[in-house]
């Protein structure tokens, strides 16, 4: 139960934390504390629809053919490998996070604040790669306890969940602090550096089954 949550919170993370539009824009609100509980509670409560969508989906593939979790599961890993390489060369580039303009985001109001959030999280292809696709074959290798409440890819994707939750909450919330740190492009270097490395590990893991 436990290393399957732990396996599903560092999975979880690794996915959420990059430079990304969505995380700049949860950013920007938080830096100019405007709307923040709303923008983070669209986006926490979007990846546990889709990371549930996800589990879900892939356990009943698993059911009824077994062989369909093997192209995915290999599918997994190489997206792994090519979201690592990207982590990498972004690792390797002077960047940082630019999210100001706090004075502009104070004049939105609540409705377009988290329509921009929704549009932010719905329309990004790579959100479906990382909760439904990625997320959802990587916890189909976790096996199922009987003894167990609910199974491992359950406790996985609990787990994953709450590392998006505890990313949102942080990032939005805890911006303040976040803002003059990642405003530094060595920040987001090593950031991606650590992302990459984690992406590495997990597609092992993965290939090894």
């Amino acid at each position: 139960m436990l290393t399957s949550t732990l396996a599903g919170f560092l999975t979880g993370g690794s996915l959420i934390v990059a430079i990304g539009a969505q995380n700049a824009y949860v950013l920007r609100q938080g830096l100019a504390r405007h709307h923040v509980a709303a923008v983070v509670a669209v986006c926490a409560l979007s990846d546990v629809v889709l990371i549930a969508a996800g589990v879900s989906g892939i356990g009943a593939i698993v059911d009824r053919a077994g062989w369909v979790v093997d192209v995915v599961r290999w599918l997994g890993v190489a997206f792994l490998l090519w979201y690592a390489a990207g982590s990498l060369r972004r690792a390797f580039r002077a960047e940082a996070l630019h999210a100001g303009g706090a004075a502009a985001a104070r004049a939105e109001g609540r409705r377009t604040v988290v329509g921009r959030a929704v549009a932010l999280t719905w329309l990004n292809p790579h959100v479906y790669l990382d909760t439904v696709l990625l997320i959802g074959s990587i916890a189909a290798t976790h096996d199922t306890h009987a003894s167990d409440v609910l199974d491992g890819r359950w406790w996985f994707a609990i787990g994953a969940a709450l590392a998006s939750v505890a990313w949102f909450s942080g990032l939005g919330f805890g911006a303040r602090v976040l803002g003059p740190v990642f405003s530094r492009p060595r920040s987001w270097q090593v950031l991606e550096a650590l992302i990459a490395a984690t992406m590495i590990l997990i597609a092992v893991k993965l290939a090894r089954g």
